[in-house]
């Protein structure tokens, strides 16, 4: 089979020929349709993440595809699969055929694309946390999302509209404004009044305190992300008098509750009222796939997809 291996970290990942894992108990052999290129695989193909896979290593943490053999799933079955320490512990998803633990897989509705399979679970269960288990957020309020123009801020915009919520983007220049998904109202940073019961902040950095203005006193703050840099400013005076509360989001200690949310996503992508733009890549394309998520100003998450003549073999 084909695969992405990386041989050592920050080069240049290269295809390679390797024998087919073997079925074993306990894991499901899966025929790969797309793995999804995110952020954490850049992360750990840096060297930079906590945990270090051995070298030379496939990447690769979340992907789609076909069952070919598993004591859980029926041959044929369409799932998605993420978890169970695949491109981060061990051997990832950039490969023709992946052996994942039957835990880290789950049924992946007809009406969605591989690619949408793939590439959901990050941005799609985060938003969702956000909102509702970190935010509260209750029907009839004010949303601000910082950092919409991408792939959680542009799903957590949708969900909250959806939960019956009014939802807005904060917008920091014009050409950040262009990059929004139609349909989704931008206010400028500094044209902000303290009107919002929930942010959204997927930037941090100096965006931060601005994107705080906007929210009314006794108001939450979720903190989701840090893509503007890792440090921010505060007015604690001022934070402590308006009682604004800063709610941080850890991700990976709610992977039971991400699962937990999966199939509802699933079927609101199915039913078409989520969308979540994708660009796809060939697998042979992994090294300029990890480039476009590097470039600032990119929609939409990169996908890796394996030719339909390579699947059938």
């Amino acid at each position: 089979m084909k695969a992405v291996r990386v041989h050592a970290w920050g080069e240049p990942p290269r295809i390679e020929e390797l024998p087919e894992p073997l079925a074993a108990p306990g894991r499901t052999l899966v025929r790969m349709q797309a793995a999804t290129v995110g952020h954490i695989d850049r992360t750990v193909w840096s060297g930079a993440f906590l945990r270090h896979p051995p070298l030379p290593y496939v990447p690769g943490v979340e992907a789609a595809g076909v069952v070919l053999s598993s004591e859980r799933f029926a041959p044929g079955q369409r799932v998605w699969m993420r978890g169970g320490g695949l491109g981060i512990a061990r051997d990832g998803t950039w490969r023709e055929c992946v052996d994942a633990p039957d835990e880290a897989l789950g049924e992946l509705p007809d009406g969605v694309s591989f690619a949408l399979g793939s590439a959901f679970f990050s941005p799609c269960t985060s938003a969702w946390i956000a909102l509702h288990e970190v935010g509260q957020l209750r029907p009839g309020e004010r949303v601000l999302v910082s950092g919409a123009s991408g792939a959680v801020g542009s799903i957590a915009v949708q969900l909250a509209r959806e939960a019956g919520a009014e939802a807005r983007a904060v917008v920091y220049d014009a050409a950040q404004a262009r990059r929004l998904a139609p349909g989704i109202e931008a206010v400028e940073a500094a044209d902000l009044q303290a009107e919002a019961d929930l942010l959204l902040d997927m930037v941090g950095g100096s965006a931060l305190p601005q994107a705080l203005r906007g929210v009314k006193p006794g108001g939450r703050a979720v903190l989701v992300g840090y893509a503007g840099g890792p440090e921010a400013r505060l007015d604690l005076p001022e934070l402590l008098q308006r009682d604004v509360a800063l709610l941080p989001l850890n991700i990976l200690r709610r992977e039971a509750s991400a699962r937990a949310a999966a199939p509802r996503l699933l079927q609101q992508i199915a039913q078409g009222r989520l969308q979540l733009a994708v660009r796809e890549f060939p697998l042979a394309q992994a090294a300029e796939a990890l480039q476009w998520i590097a470039t600032r100003g990119h929609a939409g998450r990169a996908v890796l997809t394996v030719p339909a003549s390579a699947v059938g073999g």
